[in-house]
């Protein structure tokens, strides 16, 4: 069995507000993250709603899958969470409570980076309950044509993920990122990787009330041939990093950071969705552990 460093529950010090832009709506939107209890997890909750509903995170939650993770329960929705539970999978937190005064998640630069500056500045405390994992014991594929997600075991915690964009700025640059996640490697080689969309898209998308909320501010953008963001990149390789980012934040959806690897190959928030539920089915590819 795999080893595990000793750890606690972790949720945060006091509560924090930000303010920021759903990336579809393009609406206004409030965010508060707030400590919870031990043995909560991470729990949604739309306090615009009379009464206010919370939906708890969890893949079998996960109602729709386009351009973003969202969380659907008795008709309410909570869209884009993903960048906002990399953060807290990133950051070992386990237990907190999430207000929102809309359908979204904003967006804020379109990386996690401000969601770990948020939880960082609300501070970290840890609980007197032992942290649990999920250990993965089997090899679990899901393929949907030449896209293919894996679990497998792995005494450590590992992403690996390739992307295949025929993009000349793309092309030049690595499209294939594996790395131990850590909270140091998470906050310095994922974290800051941004959304990315590309301009010739962006008509039909807006038509389809998706990205209403969109810019240069808070999204990588690439015409025919370049960046067109002032600053450029923030990695050379930025594309697959924020894929990976976006899979670690759906693969969190289990409850637990995980004792075992995830391998990607052109995979998004639908596939990872299905692995997990098809982890979770097969009762004899994986087991809750804690640490020793």
């Amino acid at each position: 069995m795999a080893t595990i460093t000793r750890a606690k529950q972790r949720t945060l010090k006091r509560p924090i507000k930000a303010i920021g832009t759903g990336l579809h709506t393009g609406k206004k939107i409030s965010l508060t993250l707030r400590p919870a209890p031990p043995d909560t997890g991470i729990v949604f909750c739309r306090v615009d709603l009379n009464p206010h509903k919370s939906i708890c995170a969890r893949a079998s939650v996960v109602g729709d899958t386009t351009l973003a993770t969202t969380l659907i329960e008795d008709g309410v929705r909570i869209s884009t969470v993903e960048h906002l539970m990399s953060a807290f999978s990133g950051l070992s937190i386990d237990n907190a409570f999430v207000d929102v005064d809309g359908e979204e998640i904003p967006i804020m630069d379109g990386s996690a980076s401000i969601f770990v500056f948020l939880i960082e500045s609300a501070g970290i405390q840890e609980q007197n309950v032992t942290k649990r994992f999920i250990l993965i014991k089997k090899p679990i594929v899901i393929h949907e044509g030449d896209k293919k997600a894996q679990f497998e075991p792995f005494s450590g915690s590992k992403f690996s993920l390739t992307v295949d964009f025929s993009h000349p700025v793309i092309q030049k640059n690595a499209q294939f990122l594996s790395i131990n996640i850590s909270r140091t490697s998470y906050i310095k080689e994922i974290s800051r990787a941004r959304t990315f969309g590309f301009l010739k898209d962006i008509e039909h998308l807006r038509a389809n009330n998706l990205a209403l909320g969109g810019s240069l501010d808070n999204a990588l953008v690439f015409d025919e041939e370049k960046v067109i963001n002032e600053n450029g990149l923030r990695y050379a390789d930025e594309v697959v990093r924020h894929k990976l980012l976006d899979a670690i934040g759906d693969i969190y959806l289990l409850g637990c950071n995980i004792v075992g690897a995830y391998t990607g190959y052109k995979s998004g928030h639908a596939l990872n969705n299905q692995l997990i539920r098809a982890l979770l089915a097969d009762e004899t590819a994986w087991e809750y552990i804690s640490s020793t």
